[in-house]
């Protein structure tokens, strides 16, 4: 354990964390590092032995209140030396007294709750082949159409924080495609598309009802021309579960969604498609 140096990751080598990420499954999207850095550059650990990498983790600090761990990876070789418990404790000293999120492998529940962390509710990731419509539904209009603070405040009502920075890089990346619906005049429903080692990850997908998700997520689809897609859900909202099986998606796996304190209250019912496993 003496041997083990944790430092910071530079904002460049953030792809070292998401390419272990891949390796472990968890199919990260193809600009996910650049857009990652974004909130918090200094919220990426690693841990090096003799100059190696051994072990990466992320606490990504959104505001003074609420920060989000992920990317807990120690190397298969070097784990049961306390290297994972050492930059653990180094990325919750970083969150300072802030309440932590996560999205934890369910199997490691336990652990979790050992460091302060309650069960809220799962998320389910479901995937498989959904074809692609010809043209966007009637109605929808891509998100850059759509006032910025306007997405930015309806975001407000599903994630525990403001990330206004991280939203706008994720709404602009190239690759990331979004779409929107407007009913009344008001944002009904939104969310964006984008390519991942593996098809396509649509996520956030954020919608007043089914009906309103499904419309956008019709006009996403589009742009992958029919293919392997992933919708991240939680399993509390019962209609975001309902969409995704009508697709014909089945369940790839689960995580547990745990934080560390009390969060505002948020509308789950309006998520049909969470942002990212990794950043909340």
């Amino acid at each position: 354990m003496s041997d083990l140096h944790i430092r910071n990751l530079r904002p460049e080598e953030i792809a070292l964390a998401v390419d272990w990420a891949a390796a472990e499954g968890w199919n990260p999207g193809l600009a996910d590092a650049a857009c990652f850095a974004v909130p918090d550059p200094q919220g990426f650990f690693v841990g090096e032995i003799d100059g190696e990498p051994v072990a990466t983790v992320s606490c990504v600090n959104y505001d003074d209140r609420f920060a989000f761990l992920g990317f807990y990876i120690v190397r298969q070789r070097f784990r049961g030396a306390g290297h994972g418990l050492r930059i653990w404790n180094a990325a919750i000293a970083h969150a300072g007294g802030r309440v932590i999120g996560l999205d934890g492998v369910v199997a490691q529940q336990d652990n979790y709750k050992r460091s302060g962390f309650q069960l809220a509710y799962a998320n389910i990731r479901y995937g498989g082949v959904v074809a692609a419509p010809p043209r966007p539904p009637a109605g929808v209009v891509t998100l850059d159409k759509i006032p910025f603070a306007i997405v930015e405040a309806d975001d407000a009502t599903v994630f525990p924080a403001a990330r206004g920075g991280f939203l706008r890089a994720w709404i602009n990346t190239s690759g990331h495609i979004g779409h929107a619906l407007l009913r009344g005049g008001r944002l009904a429903a939104w969310g964006v598309i984008r390519p991942c080692r593996t098809g396509y990850k649509i996520g956030p997908l954020v919608a007043d009802n089914r009906a309103a998700a499904e419309t956008v997520m019709q006009a996403l689809l589009v742009s992958t021309r029919g293919g392997e897609i992933f919708l991240d859900v939680p399993a509390v909202n019962r209609e975001a579960i309902a969409l995704a099986e009508s697709l014909g998606l089945m369940p790839v796996f689960e995580t547990a969604r745990m934080y560390t304190g009390p969060i505002p209250p948020l509308r789950i019912d309006r998520v049909f498609g969470v942002t990212s496993f990794e950043l909340g």
